[in-house]
């Protein structure tokens, strides 16, 4: 399946990062094993795809957790929070960033910038946005999904 992804992309102009996204879109993550495939096809080293997958947050070189919680780490968010809910969202989860809960459930990312800086902080669980979330509110949102 890998192969073939790669493969399917190689032609196309700068086909790394759509490559990688059609990886992930597939596969959940981006296995480990997917690197030498894709290094190979594109030639490319080994560093210089793992490179681009550790550089982009939105890429995950791990299974994720059935819910995906993307906590903002900009500026605006920051003055206005976002690193006490930061502490808070990794104490009640038990989990750090890029870390997924022992029940699978939950998956913890950074994320800069949801574009809703005039509702900091801000959240993303999937792909819906929430903001001016201070910790409490963290803990519903939690409990509701």
């Amino acid at each position: 399946m890998i192969l073939e992804i790669a493969e399917r992309h190689a032609s196309r102009p700068g086909p790394l990062l759509p490559l990688l996204h059609a990886i992930q879109d597939e596969m959940g993550f981006i296995p480990s094993r997917a690197v030498p495939i894709v290094a190979e096809v594109l030639n490319l080293s080994r560093a210089e795809v793992h490179g681009v997958i550790s550089f982009y947050h939105l890429l995950r070189e791990t299974p994720p957790g059935r819910q995906i919680l993307y906590l903002c780490r900009a500026e605006a968010c920051q003055a206005m929070g976002a690193r006490d809910l930061e502490r808070h969202a990794k104490e009640k989860l038990g989990v750090d960033f890029h870390e997924t809960t022992s029940d699978g459930r939950y998956s913890l990312e950074p994320i800069y910038c949801l574009g809703n800086c005039a509702c900091s902080p801000a959240i993303m669980i999937d792909d819906f946005v929430y903001g001016r979330v201070t910790p409490k509110r963290f803990d519903m949102l939690v409990k509701e999904i």
